[in-house]
C-alpha cells in the first residue's frame, strides 16, 4: 500500500492505471489463486459437515450483526462497504498458509475456505447491490445475473470441479496458474494504497475503528468460545480464527470498486486490520494454546 501511494505521487501508478490494476485483479488474479486454493484440496476426504456448517452459520450472523451495526451509521452512502468490511476476512489469503505454518497438515482448512468464501462473494454483490454509494432502485435481475457472474464464484466453484477430477492438470497449467495468482495480493495493495486518500479516510475514521475492532476482537469473542464448546480442536479451531479475526480482505476493496463505490472506507479498514492483525491473531493463538485448543 505504502508503495501504491507513492508511486500514485510520483504519477507512475496513476488513477487510470490504479483502476486497470482493480480490474485486473478482480477479473483475473483473484480468481485464480482462488482456483488454486481450492483446486488443490481432496473435499472428497476432508468432509466435515458440523464444520462447515458452523462455519457458514458463523459467517452469515456476523453478515446479520453487521447489517444491524450499519443501521446506526449517518452517512448511508457507505453502508455497503461498512457491512462488507466488517465481516469479509482474508480466508483465501491466509486459511491455508497460516494453518500450515502451524502444522504439517491443514486438516479441515480448505473446507471453511471453499464454503466461507463462496459465501463471501455471494453476500458481497448482493450487498453491495442494495446498499449503493447513490440509492437508486436495485435492479433484482441484474443482481442475481452479477452473482452468476462473478469472476471470484467463478474461480472457487471451476477450482471445486477440478479437485473432483481423477487427475492433475499439466505442470506447465499449474505453474503458469500459480503464477499469476500470486501477483492478486501485491496488486491488490498497490491499486488501493494508490487510490488512498488520507483526507476522506479522516472523514471515516469512527466507522473504520469499529469495523476494525469487530473484524479484529468482536467476532472472535463470540465465534471462539462457541467452537471450543462444540469440540473444535487444532486445524479446525485455527481455520476458525481466521474466518473470524484475520484482516478485512483486499478483495472486498477491489470488488467495492468494481461495484461504483468510493472505496475509502473499505480501505481504511484493509489497512488497519492488515496492521494489527498481526497482534491480533498472535493474541487469540497465544489464548487458544494455553487452554490446550492447538
Amino acid at each position: 500500500m505504502v508503495v501504491g501511494y507513492f508511486l500514485n505521487k510520483m504519477n507512475i501508478l496513476e488513477d487510470v492505471l490504479a483502476s486497470k490494476l482493480n480490474s485486473f485483479v478482480f477479473k483475473v488474479s483473484l480468481p485464480l489463486l482462488l482456483f488454486v486454493d481450492v483446486s488443490k484440496s481432496n473435499f472428497k476426504d476432508l468432509w466435515d459437515t458440523k464444520f462447515v456448517v458452523f462455519c457458514v452459520v458463523a459467517t452469515l450472523i456476523s453478515i446479520l450483526l453487521s447489517i444491524l451495526f450499519s443501521l446506526r451509521l449517518k452517512d448511508k452512502a457507505i453502508q455497503g462497504e461498512f457491512i462488507q468490511a466488517c465481516y469479509r476476512s482474508s480466508a483465501a489469503l491466509l486459511g491455508l498458509a497460516l494453518t500450515s505454518n502451524i502444522y504439517p497438515d491443514v486438516g479441515v482448512a480448505p473446507l471453511m475456505l471453499m464454503s466461507v468464501v463462496f459465501v463471501y462473494n455471494v453476500v458481497s454483490v448482493v450487498i453491495l447491490s442494495f446498499f449503493k454509494a447513490e440509492q437508486s432502485k436495485v435492479n433484482y435481475k441484474k443482481t442475481f445475473v452479477g452473482i452468476l457472474k462473478n469472476p471470484l464464484i467463478l474461480g472457487i466453484v471451476v477450482g471445486v470441479l477440478v479437485s473432483l477430477l481423477p487427475f492433475q492438470l499439466p505442470q506447465v497449467i499449474n505453474k503458469t496458474i500459480s503464477m499469476i495468482a500470486s501477483t492478486a495480493t501485491p496488486l491488490g495493495l498497490m491499486a488501493m494504497g494508490a487510490t488512498f486518500d488520507f483526507d476522506q479516510a479522516k472523514g471515516e475514521l469512527k466507522p473504520s475503528l469499529f469495523c476494525t475492532f469487530m473484524k479484529l476482537i468482536g467476532f472472535c469473542a463470540i465465534f471462539l468460545p462457541i467452537a471450543a464448546l462444540l469440540g473444535f480442536r487444532n486445524q479446525a479451531l485455527v481455520a476458525i480464527l481466521i474466518m473470524c479475526g484475520s484482516s478485512t480482505t483486499v478483495s472486498g476493496f477491489v470488488m467495492a470498486k468494481s461495484m461504483g463505490h468510493k472505496g475509502v472506507l473499505t480501505s481504511s479498514v484493509v489497512m488497519l486490520t492488515t496492521l494489527l492483525s498481526a497482534f491480533s491473531i498472535t493474541f487469540w493463538l497465544t489464548i487458544l494454546k494455553s487452554f490446550g485448543l492447538i
